[in-house]
């Protein structure tokens, strides 16, 4: 059975950076995607990072560029999600997910390309 698995969410201040990981069991990261998501209240969900594990391809959608990095440990099938400068409209729950293949640039933010979502941490961040 494949499980993912988030951990690191919290309450920050404006400013203020977290570490968000995302722990997978069940499956090998290579050749999956991984995949960070986010929704915030009231929104749907949007695509937020990803990381092809047998390419190394990183793409960022233009809200976190320059402010979240991801990082991929293979050996230990967990991926991060860097937070800093966070905002208050970077709020919402985070998912982690898998997709087998390599990520594209203008489809890695497609929710069905993703085989498998944890469930989720939440993130919150104060004014």
């Amino acid at each position: 059975e494949v499980q993912l698995v988030e951990s690191g969410g919290g309450l920050v201040q404006a400013g203020g950076s977290l570490r968000l990981a995302c722990a997978a069991s069940g499956l090998t990261f290579n050749p999956y995607t991984i995949g960070w998501f986010r929704q915030a209240p009231g929104k749907e969900r949007e695509g937020v990072s990803c990381i092809g594990s047998s390419d190394g391809s990183i793409y960022y959608a233009d809200s976190v560029k320059g402010r979240f990095t991801i990082s991929s440990d293979n050996a230990e099938n967990t991926v991060y999600l860097q937070m800093n400068s966070l905002k208050p409209e970077d709020t919402a729950v985070y998912y982690c997910a898998a997709g087998l293949g390599s990520p594209h640039i203008t489809t890695w933010v497609l929710e069905y390309d993703y085989d498998y979502w944890g469930q989720g941490t939440q993130v919150t961040v104060s004014s």
